[in-house]
């Protein structure tokens, strides 16, 4: 669409300022566009027995005691990353694990920023055994600009660091929910990289 408006534009107006006006906010438009839609492969080079990794590029806005009745049903330390439009926006799964639960709700879309949008946004919920048996939830929360998420996590489906969870359009943040016996490695301000940044240290099951 973009390529088309410029050759008319070049075409039909005279040079060079208003084409030349165009191309430019085109060339960055497309730019904003290609790296917002980038979907890089990372390969954590760490330990992964009893690690959790950052599911997402972005800035640590909540690490906080909490209730979390979906799928620990119980309460679980809460910690939460914001992406903002300029971060990459595909998720990975934090842990190595199997997949126990996937659930969509459809909801508000509030800013991701505020702490009420992991109840009353739009919103995915992933719950996750992992390889030690302790259990965790991921919740990907989509913002004012976010519009639409995507899951790529099933029932059954092998979690595993490196791998794509999901991906959330524009806007938006990830919930990870521990057990409270979790060692949290990240405060808020920090910032993450997904599939790269430790972000916590699990107990084995009892």
């Amino acid at each position: 669409m973009l390529l088309m408006l410029n050759i008319v534009v070049w075409l039909f107006f005279p040079p060079y300022i208003i084409p030349g006006v165009l191309s430019a906010i085109s060339i960055v438009i497309y730019g904003f566009v290609f790296n917002f839609f980038r979907c890089p492969r990372r390969h954590y080079k760490g330990v992964h027995k009893d690690m959790v990794i950052s599911s997402v590029d972005g800035k640590v806005v909540c690490v906080e005691r909490v209730k979390e009745p979906e799928y620990i049903k119980g309460e679980a330390i809460q910690v939460s990353v914001f992406m903002s439009p300029l971060n990459v926006h595909a998720n990975w799964y934090p842990v190595d694990g199997t997949v126990d639960y996937v659930k969509h709700h459809r909801g508000r879309f509030l800013s991701a920023y505020l702490p009420k949008a992991s109840t009353q946004n739009e919103r995915s919920t992933i719950g996750i055994i992992c390889d030690n048996g302790q259990k965790i939830t991921v919740r990907q929360v989509a913002g004012a600009m976010a519009r639409r998420i995507v899951t790529y996590a099933r029932r059954g489906h092998q979690a595993t660091i490196d791998k794509h969870l999901g991906f959330i359009k524009f806007g938006s943040r990830v919930d990870i929910y521990l057990p409270l016996d979790a060692e949290v490695l990240l405060e808020p301000g920090m910032i993450t990289r997904g599939g790269l940044t430790p972000l916590a240290k699990l107990k084995p099951a009892k």
